[in-house]
């Protein structure tokens, strides 16, 4: 197992979560958010605690290169990875997720908003693993034509 590239591959899907996690929600469902406003943190009190957020999504991010690298298949690294992060995004969906629809008052557009972007987050990450990870010995693949 290649230890310096899970934390290559953790340390840039974080970086681009950070960057797709404020675009998603800063543009892309905003308005959801502001329409579901009542069970959420003020802006002032969400924004003192995102660096615990930032930190245990770095963690997260360990363990989800962590284990696409114990289940590496030999395949094309991208399209393993896009197949595991669907994964991922079901076991969150599962275990995490729907349940912020059911304990809080969200509406169905929100829950259904925030599922689709599980999928489609989490099919970017494990592109990004898939992408960076190589196991010990695998050189990278060269360019066509280089």
């Amino acid at each position: 197992m290649n230890f310096a590239r899970i934390a290559a591959a953790a340390v840039v899907a974080w970086i681009a979560s950070i960057a797709v996690g404020f675009f998603v929600n800063t543009v892309l469902l905003a308005d959801l958010a502001l329409a579901n406003t009542p069970p959420m943190r003020q802006e002032a009190e969400l924004m003192g605690l995102l660096p615990v957020g930032f930190v245990f999504l770095l963690v997260g991010f360990f363990a989800f290169a962590y284990a696409y690298a114990k289940g590496y298949e030999g395949g094309s690294g991208v399209m393993e990875g896009v197949r595991f992060g669907v994964l991922v995004s079901l076991i969150v969906i599962g275990f995490g997720l729907i349940w912020q629809y059911v304990a809080f008052p969200i509406s169905g557009t929100m829950a259904a908003a925030i599922i689709v972007d599980a999928v489609v987050e989490f099919s970017i990450y494990g592109a990004i693993v898939g992408a960076i990870y190589r196991p010990v010995g695998v050189p990278a693949r060269r360019a066509v034509g280089a």
